[in-house]
């Protein structure tokens, strides 16, 4: 038997030991990179979300990233002490806050993103363009499918 390739046998029919590996990998790498900037995986998946939809509420970053309220609560309040992201009460409801990111918060993004990239690109790198656009568009629907259906 070589070490190097053991048989999935069984785990090999299903995508989420597969998908949860790779995650694992990109995640981990990329960890490195967002920890030196003193942000945690989540709190990068939230100020992500909060930069592509301004205004958005805390419940709904909630929600898109996967925490429960009280955990995205701590994330925003991380995300406003390090300067990166700002509440503001919303001028559709009073009772609620709108999250948006602060010209730190797009920057350390810009950073991020740009260390995201290489992160994938060096795992990617077994696909052609091509290649990664089909990948992208069935992750897209497999998500949706999971979230937003």
């Amino acid at each position: 038997m070589n070490d190097e390739h053991l048989a999935l046998g069984r785990l090999g029919d299903f995508i989420g030991f597969r998908l949860r590996r790779i995650q694992n990998q990109l995640s981990n790498a990329f960890t490195e990179q967002s920890v030196a900037l003193g942000l945690r995986p989540g709190e990068f998946s939230a100020l992500a979300i909060i930069s592509a939809n301004p205004g958005l509420s805390q419940g709904k970053v909630a929600r898109e990233v996967g925490l429960d309220k009280s955990a995205a609560v701590a994330v925003i309040d991380d995300l406003e002490r390090l300067g990166l992201a700002e509440r503001r009460r919303s001028t559709e409801d009073r009772r609620r806050h709108a999250l948006y990111t602060t010209k730190a918060g797009e920057a350390a993004l810009k950073k991020l993103f740009a260390k995201l990239e290489a992160v994938e690109k060096d795992v990617l790198n077994v696909l052609g363009p091509h290649d990664v656009q089909v990948l992208s568009n069935m992750l897209d629907r497999v998500y949706d499918s999971c979230f937003r259906n």
